[in-house]
């Protein structure tokens, strides 16, 4: 079995330093980092060359459900489930479990189990009075599968019959660990939802959107049109959305089907062949700008920020620094 230590930034190296001190040196275990200049694809790569050959066993230990160490190992995951595991919120006891549990010939799977509860038991507070009680299953449930909306009869009006956009985000890599566990838990949206035709018509990418919402949430993934027809379903009326789209294209279709936007987040643009990098986060070519400036023109402001604690930027002044 190989154990593959993924995380953002130098967590996972520091992890398996510690390890290496308590279990001393380790084969078939390695850490792929995430960069701060690094994208998804970069990350899939580096996971991918860390695969080992064969039959061997794999089991992924990443730190945040939801993140992009978990979303790209989750690809690698699904085409190899029947010899592969992924456990999140990677911590010491979780990996010294898990080489305990390799070192007694256990199977990936076996391994997965037991460490879950292991590295829960490993978080503990004191005095012991602060320790958080347990909500039931039936809270548990109610809070991770509301009513749908979808289901009153046609007519019903709740509230004043129109959704609330707390946030309208670009973002390339849509639901990852800077929605997750920075803006869901600012704006405490009932429902978030990625808006993508493309996304919309691919199973995999949507199972891996479902599977990447934050304890306590579903993500939906819908095509445009249907967020237009839900904007004037009065039965959504009390819906507080986070909205999630891959790129600007999608948002200005959904204004022309007639739904209103006074402002939207430029969180994740993610570069490629003839873009300029206008900021650590945004590239950009000349029809990207086209595009901004369309809804500009329509009333749009701009909060160009990756997670609610960062300064926000002024998009003016970082195209014109690029020369646009």
């Amino acid at each position: 079995m190989k154990i593959i230590l993924s995380s953002h930034g130098e967590l996972a190296q520091g992890i398996l330093q510690s390890a290496e001190m308590i279990f001393g040196d380790q084969e078939d275990i390695e850490a792929v980092i995430l960069k701060p200049s690094e994208g998804p694809e970069d990350l899939y790569g580096k996971l991918t060359a860390a695969l080992p050959d064969g039959d061997t066993q794999v089991l992924f230990l990443v730190d945040l459900w939801g993140g992009s160490p978990f979303n790209q190992a989750n690809i690698i995951y699904e085409e190899n489930a029947e010899r592969s595991a992924i456990v999140a919120g990677l911590n010491l006891p979780m990996l010294l479990e898990a080489l305990g549990g390799r070192m007694m010939g256990q199977s990936v799977q076996e391994i997965a189990t037991k460490i879950v509860e292991t590295a829960r038991e490993g978080v503990r507070v004191k005095p012991e009075e602060l320790e958080p009680v347990e909500a039931t299953s039936e809270e548990e449930a109610e809070k991770a599968a509301p009513a749908s909306s979808a289901s009153l009869p046609e007519g019903t009006v709740l509230g004043d019959g129109k959704i609330e956009y707390p946030l309208v985000r670009i973002d390339t890599r849509l639901l990852h660990g800077q929605v997750s566990t920075g803006w869901v838990p600012a704006i405490a949206p009932t429902r978030i939802i990625v808006v993508s035709d493309s996304v919309s018509e691919d199973d995999m990418r949507k199972t891996l959107i479902k599977q990447a919402a934050p304890s306590g949430y579903r993500a939906n993934v819908i095509p445009v049109a249907k967020l237009a027809e839900i904007d004037k379903d009065p039965r959504f009326g009390k819906t507080k959305a986070l909205l999630l789209f891959e790129k600007p294209e999608d948002v200005l279709e959904a204004m022309d089907l007639g739904v209103e936007f006074t402002e939207v987040n430029l969180g994740s643009m993610a570069h490629s062949a003839g873009k300029d990098m206008i900021s650590r986060a945004l590239s950009v070519d000349a029809n990207d700008v086209k595009l901004l400036r369309e809804m500009e023109s329509r009333g749009v402001t701009f909060d160009v920020r990756r997670v609610p604690a960062d300064p926000p930027e002024d998009l003016d002044q970082l195209l014109k620094s690029a020369g646009y």
